[in-house]
């Protein structure tokens, strides 16, 4: 169960967990048994006891990540998750306050305290961001009947795709097998299967109006490499990233799991002893 800590540390540690959560993704490469069991399903993190002192029914979902910015090319993808995010979120009974509450009162926070994010680097300053979002929930809460802050960042990670005949990419609760780019439909006899590929996945952290964290997610969506038919040696980025619809729809479900309830959820061993 989380607990309650300062916002600081807060971020901090979800920098460290996130980071240690994608280091075991890449390793892992195999399902065990099971009928729809993946062993690389995250073991998200709800706080029952701040939900249940503070139920939260009106939420907004930030425009930023709450790390550092995802690259462009997935980037361009976010308004569309955020929007299926936003849908799923509403069907189970949340009311969603719109997006330009948060987005025009960080517009006015970076005049004030600066952007948090450097756009040489891409990294992000935790200290501003901190004075910005503290300065975004005072005046929501103020004036507005928000009860809770949700972020969504999409995120580009490594995956390892598993030996044998079927060569599939096993992270994040979620299985897919890497499709090709190049001409030709088939792959070279001498293709390296052990390279990790790149993957994307989805990252919800949901903050209470007191900026307590209630709940921490990771879901699993699609790979964004395909296997290059021209060289038939590596990976080149596909075109159609963030293009599937069911892909994206059965990661955030992953992510809220179990904030909210995901049917079939393919996380815990099902041959562990009661």
């Amino acid at each position: 169960m989380l607990q309650r800590q300062p916002l600081r540390s807060r971020l901090t540690a979800n920098v460290t967990i996130l980071a240690s959560l994608l280091l075991m993704t890449s390793g892992c490469g195999t399902t065990g048994a099971g009928s729809g069991y993946n062993a690389t399903t995250n073991a998200n993190q709800l706080n029952e006891a701040i939900v249940a002192e503070k139920p939260m029914k009106n939420v907004v979902i930030a425009h930023v990540n709450i790390g550092s910015p995802s690259r462009n090319y997935i980037k361009r993808s976010e308004a569309m998750v955020d929007g299926r995010i936003a849908e799923y979120l509403r069907d189970n009974g949340y009311n969603i306050l719109p997006q330009r509450e948060f987005s025009q009162r960080w517009n006015n926070a970076t005049l004030i305290y600066g952007d948090p994010v450097d756009p040489t680097t891409g990294r992000l300053n935790t200290k501003t961001f901190i004075r910005i979002t503290q300065s975004i929930r005072d005046d929501m809460r103020d004036k507005t009947d928000v009860d809770a802050f949700i972020f969504t960042d999409l995120i580009e990670h490594d995956a390892i795709v598993s030996g044998g005949m079927n060569h599939v990419a096993r992270f994040n609760g979620v299985s897919r097998k890497p499709s090709l780019k190049g001409p030709g439909d088939g792959v070279s006899a001498d293709f390296d299967w052990s390279r990790p590929v790149s993957a994307v996945s989805l990252q919800v952290s949901v903050y209470n109006v007191d900026l307590d964290q209630a709940f921490a997610g990771l879901g699993g969506i699609d790979l964004t490499d395909a296997v290059d038919t021209r060289s038939g040696n590596g990976w080149v980025r596909r075109k159609d990233i963030l293009e599937n619809e069911n892909y994206i729809d059965q990661g955030i479900r992953l992510a809220l799991h179990p904030l909210i309830v995901m049917d079939n959820w393919p996380g815990e061993n099902p041959n562990k002893s009661n």
